[in-house]
C-alpha cells in the first residue's frame, strides 16, 4: 500500500480548513483595507472550479466573483494567480502534468476562468513555480504527486510551458478587460562577491548557468520568453519542435524570491539568526540582484510576487491582542531596502506582494512555518494583526519612504 497523504507532511496536518479564508474573507479584506493594501494576489483553485473533468462548478466560481468584488470596493487590485499546485484528481488519474492531455484540459480550465472572471481582473499569473510543481513534485518527490521521473523532465516541462502557452492566449484572446499577463518563477541568483564589473558579470553568469541558475531560472525563462532552447547535464534538454509553441508574450515576469542561490540545491543551515525557521539564509540584496539580472536578461517589468519570513512559534511572541515579530521587521527593512535600490537604478518593478497575510499550509511543511503578517489561531482561525504588520503598513502609505 502507498503512504497516506498526511505522512508526506511534516507535522501529519492536511488541507481541508487552513485559514479558512472560503468564510472569512471578508474579515481578511478589511484587515488589508485597515492595512492599506494597494493590491492583493491569491490563487485559484482548480479542483474548486472543476471538480469532475468537463464540469464547472458555479459556486467554486461564484466565491472568487465574491472576493474579487470585495477587494475592488475596497480599492484593492486582486492579482490572480490560475495555478498554484493544487491539480484536480480526475486530472491526476489522466497523467497529470506526464500527459500531452493536460494542456487541453489547463485550457478547458482557463476558459471558463477567464468567461467568468475577466471583467472584473486586469492581472494574470497563470502558473506559480513551475521550478517546484514539476520538479519538486515529480523529480525530488518532495511535493505532490510525490513522484521521481528523473528522466522525465523535457516532456514534464514541454507539457507545462505549452499549456502555460495556451492559457495566455485564451487570456489574450477571450478577456473583457484588456490582461496583463506573467507567471510566478522561484527565482534567484547567487551573489557577487563585490560590486566590482569582474564579480558582478561573474555572479550574473552563474546566476543563469550553473546549477541552480540552470535550472531554477533559465531552464524555464529562456523558452517562454526568449523562445531558446536549454540544454542541461547532458541530459535535458528542451524539445526544439515546440519552441514556437511555447515562446510566449508576457507583460511582466513574476519574482518569487527568499534566499540567494548555494552550492548545494537543498539548504543545510540549521535554524539560526542568519536563515528562516527553514534553513533558508536571509541576505536580503538577494532581491536587487535578481531584479537587476532578470531585467537584464528579458527586458520585461518585474513584480516581486512572493518573499518573507518563515518563523516558528518561539520567534514570536503573543500578548493579548498583540504579536510581537522584530525578526520579521528586520527581514522587511533588509529586504524591501533592496527592491527599493533597484527601483531607484531605474529597474521597472511594478510592485511588492509579500508571502504572505496570513499563517498557512505549507505543502509539504504543514503549518509549522509561520509566513505571515497575520497571525491565525489554528483551532479557531482567530486573526491577530502581527507587529510586522503594521511596520508594512506605514512602508505602504509612505511608498517606502520609511526604509533607509
Amino acid at each position: 500500500m502507498g503512504r497516506s497523504p498526511a505522512e508526506n507532511i511534516k507535522d501529519g496536518s492536511n488541507c481541508h480548513d487552513t485559514c479558512d479564508s472560503y468564510h472569512r474573507y471578508k474579515e481578511d479584506v478589511a484587515i488589508m483595507k485597515r492595512l492599506g493594501f494597494k493590491s492583493y494576489r491569491f490563487s485559484l483553485s482548480w479542483p474548486r472550479i472543476v471538480p469532475e473533468e468537463g464540469k464547472v462548478n458555479p459556486e467554486g466560481i461564484a466565491y472568487y466573483r465574491s472576493l474579487i468584488e470585495e477587494l475592488l470596493r475596497n480599492g484593492i487590485e486582486p492579482l490572480v494567480t490560475i495555478y498554484h499546485w493544487d491539480l484536480p484528481l480526475w486530472a491526476q488519474k489522466k497523467g497529470g502534468w506526464l500527459s500531452r492531455e493536460i494542456v487541453s484540459l489547463f485550457a478547458s480550465y482557463t476558459e471558463a476562468v477567464v468567461s467568468s472572471l475577466s471583467n472584473l481582473v486586469t492581472y494574470w499569473i497563470i502558473m506559480n513555480e513551475p521550478q517546484c510543481f514539476i520538479m519538486n513534485g515529480h523529480m525530488v518527490g518532495a511535493h505532490a504527486p510525490f513522484m521521481k521521473h528523473y528522466l522525465a523532465l523535457d516532456k514534464l516541462t514541454a507539457n507545462c510551458l505549452l499549456a502555460f502557452h495556451e492559457s495566455a492566449e485564451i487570456i489574450r484572446k477571450k478577456a473583457k478587460k484588456t490582461p496583463k499577463i506573467g507567471i510566478s518563477m522561484a527565482a534567484g541568483c547567487y551573489l557577487p562577491e563585490s560590486e566590482s564589473e569582474r564579480d558582478i558579470e561573474a555572479a550574473r553568469r552563474k546566476s543563469f548557468y550553473h546549477k541552480a541558475g540552470t535550472m531554477s531560472n533559465r531552464w524555464w525563462g529562456d523558452p517562454l520568453i526568449l523562445g531558446k532552447r536549454v540544454r542541461a547535464y547532458l541530459v535535458y534538454a528542451t524539445p526544439r519542435r515546440y519552441l514556437s509553441k511555447i515562446k510566449t508574450k508576457l507583460d511582466f515576469i513574476g519574482i518569487n524570491s527568499y534566499s540567494p542561490f548555494e552550492e548545494s540545491y537543498v539548504p543545510n543551515n540549521e535554524p539560526s539568526e542568519h536563515t528562516n525557521s527553514l534553513g533558508w539564509k536571509i541576505d536580503g540584496r538577494v532581491l536587487y540582484w535578481t531584479l537587476r539580472f532578470f531585467y537584464e536578461r528579458y527586458h520585461l517589468p518585474l513584480m516581486v510576487t512572493e518573499n518573507g519570513l518563515s518563523l516558528d512559534e518561539k520567534d514570536e511572541v503573543l500578548d493579548g491582542e498583540k504579536v510581537h515579530d522584530p525578526r520579521r521587521i528586520a527581514f522587511l527593512k533588509d529586504y524591501l531596502h533592496n527592491v527599493k535600490r533597484a527601483v531607484e537604478d531605474g529597474i521597472p518593478v511594478l510592485g511588492y506582494q509579500h508571502w504572505s497575510l496570513l499563517d498557512n499550509f505549507e505543502w509539504a511543511e504543514g503549518y509549522g512555518p509561520h509566513f505571515g503578517l497575520v497571525r491565525v489561531d489554528r483551532e479557531t482561525k482567530n486573526r491577530t494583526v502581527k507587529d510586522s504588520a503594521y511596520f508594512y503598513s506605514e512602508v505602504i502609505k509612505s511608498n517606502g519612504g520609511n526604509i533607509e
